[in-house]
């Protein structure tokens, strides 16, 4: 029996535009960074990019967070590391210019607050490549609010990415959750259909699916947002 429900939420919760997300993102970032750091736009952007990938292939060693600053600061210099609080505020202010990129999603929040109501536990599985404070900010332009959700992955409670399998070995872990009693909710193939190699359920949402890899994804259990809410409805209260 299904008792507990994981969410992705770019392009899942939150209706998002990838590329446009990331050219405002980083339109942002150097607007805020680059005179202070004294850095070039493109220097400023190679040293998110390869923290983020220093993210993405973390052993589990260590936090996300650790992997992203040390290597942030190996690209631009030893100075950002006294910079982490201002990329925080970044975050809770300058970094609304990417909202532009994404749209409120009306069905989100009734989806959401209709399964707590019945008793599941719900856990905002997003990739935790961002602060607590940046994905608090797109969790409101989704319509919903932080505190809806059991749990959420952020670069400093986690030590894995998407699609590494141990990234949900995790969760399940920290929330002492069973596999067979979870369902991950989530657009992309690659990533968010990853959980169900390692026996979790999953539910892929196509409104704004991401298939990099051209991958078969005929095999899964799929819909719209308005097609998962009508599955979610029909789920008993546990």
């Amino acid at each position: 029996m299904i008792r507990n429900i994981l969410f992705d939420l770019d392009g899942t919760l939150l209706p998002m535009e990838p590329e446009h997300f990331i050219k405002l993102y980083f339109e942002a970032l150097c607007k805020r960074f680059c005179k202070p750091l004294a850095l070039e736009p493109e220097k400023l952007i190679q040293g998110i990019w390869k923290g983020t990938e220093a993210m993405f292939h973390n052993d589990g060693s260590t936090l996300n967070k650790e992997k992203f600053w040390e290597q942030f600061s190996k690209q631009c210099g030893e100075h950002v590391l006294s910079y982490e609080k201002d990329f925080d505020d970044f975050y809770s202010s300058d970094f609304y210019h990417a909202k532009q990129s994404t749209k409120e999603n009306p069905l989100a929040r009734p989806c959401v607050e209709s399964l707590l109501e019945k008793g599941y536990r719900v856990i905002l599985a997003t990739n935790p490549a961002f602060p607590i404070a940046a994905t608090a900010s797109r969790i409101r332009w989704a319509g919903l609010e932080p505190d809806l959700f059991e749990y959420i992955t952020v670069y400093d409670n986690s030590s894995f990415c998407k699609p590494n399998e141990k990234y949900y070995e995790e969760i399940l872990a920290k929330r002492s959750l069973r596999k067979e009693e979870c369902v991950m909710i989530g657009n992309d193939v690659r990533e968010d259909m990853a959980a169900n190699h390692m026996g979790i359920d999953t539910y892929l949402v196509t409104d704004y699916l991401e298939n990099k890899n051209n991958e078969d994804y005929s095999g899964f259990r799929q819909g719209s947002f308005s097609d998962l809410c009508a599955y979610l409805k029909e789920m008993p209260a546990v």
